[in-house]
């Protein structure tokens, strides 16, 4: 079995949780966040930074990541929240809450990106663009993003209008179009700028 190109852990011998976040640029919905901590031993030749990966490959990897982790969380920050406190702190609190929730308490933190802001003081390492070179990190951004696209898939359900079963609440030129001609939603981030500057000139 070819083994994976991604990096087991940062620090030898001690319990590492990687943090990864989902749906940082969208325009609606929460920001999910997953904590993650893999056996040291853990290999997965698929496995990788999520946004590389199918939808049919995060599917599959979700029960396996479930499965053999020795402890996981999926929290997320609502998009009230995310106006209120805006989105690099809302980034930050989810993956908080995510590790807090975390059956077993890790010892040091791998954060995607380039800065996070504790409520604990576990240490941590940021890294940027770790979810293409951690499994933990990865495994964290596999989970972000799957638990994300269900639940904006369940709110499709409700508002069908602006097609978050297909771009999940990103802005494509389908979701904006649809937020000029049905308005805003209450999952809409209202800090965000919801219309293009065209648009906007337009109103």
């Amino acid at each position: 079995m070819t083994k994976s190109k991604l990096l087991p852990f940062y620090k030898q011998n001690i319990i590492e949780a990687g943090c990864d976040e989902a749906g940082r640029g969208c325009l609606a919905g929460p920001v999910v966040a997953a904590a993650v901590i893999l056996p040291f031993d853990f290999d997965n030749e698929i496995l990788n930074d999520s946004k590389v990966l199918t939808e049919k490959q995060r599917k599959s990897l979700r029960p396996v990541i479930e499965k053999e982790a020795l402890a996981w969380a999926v929290e997320s920050v609502t998009n009230e929240e995310i106006d209120e406190v805006n989105i690099l702190n809302a980034s930050f609190l989810a993956m908080n809450r995510a590790v807090q929730k975390l059956k077993i308490q890790p010892e040091h933190l791998l954060i995607d990106g380039n800065r996070f802001r504790p409520q604990t003081k576990i240490p941590f390492t940021c890294m940027i663009k770790g979810d293409g070179r951690f499994l933990s990190i990865a495994a964290a951004s596999v989970l972000a993003k799957t638990y994300r696209d269900d639940l904006m898939e369940k709110l499709h359900f409700d508002f069908p209008n602006y097609g978050w079963d297909k771009n999940k609440g990103y802005p494509t030129k389908q979701h904006r179009d649809a937020i000029k001609e049905f308005g805003v939603s209450k999952f809409h981030r209202k800090s965000f700028r919801l219309f293009d500057e065209q648009l906007a000139l337009n109103l």
